[in-house]
C-alpha cells in the first residue's frame, strides 16, 4: 500500500511540476517580450523627438542664435508639452541652461540652472559614442528612471556637391530627451499580478483534476493488489470484476489477471490429477507384486503356480520400471538441462530406422505396412535423437494399437518449408471427446487402466514435449476406424 500512495503523490508532484515549469517558461517569455517591445516603442518614439529638437536647434545655431533665448526655450517647452517627454539642453560641458518636463526633481531644479550639471560620465560617452540611449536616472537629476536619448548640437555647413545641410560635426551643446517608464514598469507589474493569480488558480484546478485521474488511475491497482493477496493466500476463486468491462489498460491488466488466476487453476487442478494418476499407476503394479509374493511365502499360492506368479511379478516391475524410466524421462525434458540441438539430418532415413527396429511387433501382428515417401533424402533442421524418439513412440503406438492384419501407414511430404510427418493406423475410432485430452500426462483410452495395458500413458505427452521444445506442431484425426499422427519439422 505504501508503494501505491507513493506512486500517487509521484504522478500528482510530476504532473503539477511539469504545468508549474510551462507556466514559468510561458511567462518569463511573455514579460521579456513584452518589456523590449515597450522600450523599444519608447526609444524608436525619443529618437524621433530627439531628431525634430535638434534639427530645430542645429538650425538656430547656424543662423547664430543663442540655445539660452527665450524664444528657443520656448519652442523646447511647446515640444515638451507635445511629446510629454523631458528635454534637457547643455553645453560640452555638462552645464544644464534649458531644462523643461515632468521628469525633473523639483528639488534641484529651484536652484539657478548653472549650478546643475549633467553627469560627466553620460557627457563624454556622449561626446565619444557621437549618440546616446540607455536607462538612468542622471544622478537623481531625474524622477525616477527614465529612458534617455542623446544627441550632439551643432552648427549646419551646406555640401558643395549636393548642396544641402549636414552637421559640421562641431559641438555647440548636447540635447538628452528623456521618456518616464514608469507606465511600463507599472503595465508590467499589473500583468504580473494578473498573471500570479491565473497561475495560481490554474495550479489548483490542475491539481484537482491530476489528484482525480491520478486516483482512478491508483484505485483499481489498490483492488488488483487486494485481489492478488487473496489469490496469494490460497483463495483461487479470486477474480476481478470491477474492472475487467473498462476498454483502457487497467480493463486489459483485469483480463491479464483473470486470464492468470485461470491458468495457474487449471494448473492446479491438472497437478492434482497427475498426483493421483502417478499414485494410480504406482499403486496397481506394487498391489500385484505384493499380492502375488505375499501368496507365495504363505504358501496360498501352490507350488506348480509359483513360476506364473514369478512371471506376474516380473512383468509387473518391468512396467513399474517403464513408469519411472519415462517420468524420469519427462523431468529431463521440463528442466534446463535439455539443450535444443539444431543440425541437419535425413527425416526419411530416421522413419525407416525405427520401422525395422519395430519388425518384430510388425510381424507378429501382420500388419500391412504403406509408405509414401519421396524419393530422396529429406533434410531437416532438428535433434536426430529427438525425432528418432518421437518416430518411436508414434509407430510403437500405432503398432499397439493396430487392429491384427489391418494397415499401417507411413507418408512424408513437404509444403511452404515445413516437412510433415504422418504415422497413421487402422484400428478403433478415438472419440472425438478424448482426442483433445490424447497428450495429456497419463492419459489412456481406457479409463479403467487395467492390467492387461503395458502403457503408462507418457509416450504422446513426451512426443508433444520434445516437438514443443523446438516450436514444431502435431496434430491428430481418428475417424471411420483410421487414427492418423502428424508432426512437422523445419525444411532445410
Amino acid at each position: 500500500m505504501k508503494k501505491t500512495k507513493s506512486m500517487y503523490l509521484r504522478q500528482v508532484t510530476v504532473m503539477l511540476g511539469l504545468i508549474a515549469l510551462c507556466m514559468v517558461l510561458l511567462g518569463a517569455g511573455f514579460f521579456s517580450l513584452s518589456y523590449r517591445h515597450q522600450l523599444e516603442e519608447i526609444k524608436t518614439t525619443l529618437d524621433r523627438n530627439a531628431s525634430y529638437i535638434s534639427s530645430y536647434a542645429n538650425t538656430a545655431i547656424t543662423k547664430g542664435d543663442s540655445l539660452t533665448e527665450e524664444d528657443f526655450i520656448s519652442y523646447i517647452r511647446s515640444a515638451v508639452l507635445l511629446t510629454d517627454s523631458t528635454v534637457l539642453v547643455c553645453s560640452t560641458d555638462g552645464e544644464i541652461f534649458c531644462a523643461a518636463g515632468s521628469n525633473l526633481d523639483r528639488e534641484i531644479f529651484t536652484v539657478p540652472l548653472q549650478d546643475v550639471q549633467v553627469p560627466s560620465w553620460a557627457v563624454n560617452l556622449l561626446l565619444e559614442e557621437g549618440s546616446y540611449s540607455g536607462m538612468t536616472s542622471f544622478n537623481q537629476l531625474l524622477s525616477g528612471r527614465c529612458y534617455v536619448t542623446g544627441k550632439i548640437l551643432s552648427p549646419l555647413v551646406q555640401d558643395p556637391r549636393t548642396g544641402e545641410l549636414t552637421s559640421s560635426g562641431i559641438p555647440a551643446g548636447l540635447l538628452f530627451v528623456a521618456a518616464d517608464t514608469t507606465a511600463v514598469l507599472d503595465f508590467l507589474q499589473n500583468t504580473f499580478q494578473l498573471f500570479f493569480i491565473t497561475a495560481a488558480a490554474v495550479l489548483l484546478i490542475s491539481l484537482v483534476i491530476c489528484s482525480l485521474t491520478v486516483q482512478r488511475m491508483v484505485d483499481p491497482l489498490k483492488g488488483m493488489c487486494a485481489f492478488a493477496h487473496k489469490f496469494a493466500h490460497g483463495e483461487v476463486d479470486t477474480r476481478i470484476t470491477e474492472y475487467a468491462n473498462r476498454s483502457d489498460e487497467i480493463g486489459e491488466l483485469a483480463a491479464a489477471f483473470n486470464a492468470m488466476a485461470d491458468s495457474l487453476a487449471q494448473a492446479e487442478q491438472k497437478r492434482s490429477e497427475f498426483v493421483a494418476n502417478v499414485s494410480h499407476e504406482l499403486k496397481t503394479p506394487m498391489t500385484t507384486i505384493a499380492g502375488f509374493a505375499d501368496g507365495i511365502l504363505d504358501g496360498t499360492i501352490p507350488p506348480e503356480k509359483e513360476r506364473e506368479s514369478l512371471q506376474v511379478i516380473s512383468s509387473e516391475t518391468r512396467r513399474l520400471s517403464r513408469l519411472v524410466r519415462r517420468m524420469l524421462e519427462l523431468s529431463r525434458l521440463q528442466s534446463s538441462e535439455r539443450v535444443a540441438a539444431q543440425e541437419q539430418f535425413d527425416a526419411a532415413e530416421v522413419l525407416l530406422r525405427v520401422l525395422v527396429s519395430l519388425e518384430a511387433k510388425i510381424t507378429e501382428k501382420e500388419l500391412d505396412v504403406q509408405t509414401q515417401l519421396p524419393d530422396g533424402p529429406v533434410m531437416v533442421w532438428g535433434d536426430p535423437d529427438a525425432v528418432t524418439q518421437v518416430c518411436y513412440n508414434l509407430l510403437d503406438n500405432a503398432v499397439k494399437f493396430a487392429a491384427p492384419q489391418g494397415k499401417l501407414t507411413l507418408k512424408i511430404t513437404t509444403k511452404g518449408g515445413k516437412v510433415y510427418i504422418a504415422i497413421g493406423n487402422e484400428g478403433e475410432t478415438i472419440p472425438p471427446e478424448q482426442l483433445t485430452h490424447i497428450f495429456d500426462r497419463f492419459h489412456k483410452a481406457d479409463s479403467s487402466r487395467s492390467t492387461h495395458k503395458d502403457g503408462v500413458g507418457l509416450g504422446l505427452y513426451i512426443v508433444k514435449t520434445l516437438l514443443n521444445t523446438y516450436k514444431e506442431d502435431i496434430t491428430v484425426t481418428s475417424q471411420d476406424g483410421f487414427t492418423e499422427f502428424t508432426f512437422t519439422l523445419s525444411e532445410v
